[in-house]
């Protein structure tokens, strides 16, 4: 909580990593954490995936278990 805090105080996001439970990203949600990623939102993707999402707008990222926005 202290690093989000600080964080919004500097004018700043947070990111939360390594989310894997539920638990978790629902916390992080109560403390008002900006961004989350780990195991939980997405699966890590090989580099030629990656290249495509940066190389090609129109490309759509790997399907998350969440709404993220």
């Amino acid at each position: 909580a202290a690093v989000i805090l600080l964080a919004h105080s500097m004018g700043l996001t947070a990111t939360a990593e390594g989310v894997e439970t539920d638990v978790q990203l629902g916390e992080l949600r109560r403390l008002d954490c900006d961004h989350a990623q780990g195991n939980l939102l997405a699966h890590p993707q090989p580099g030629d995936a990656i290249a495509g999402l940066i190389t090609d707008p129109s490309a759509s990222a790997p399907p998350s278990r969440y709404q993220t926005s």
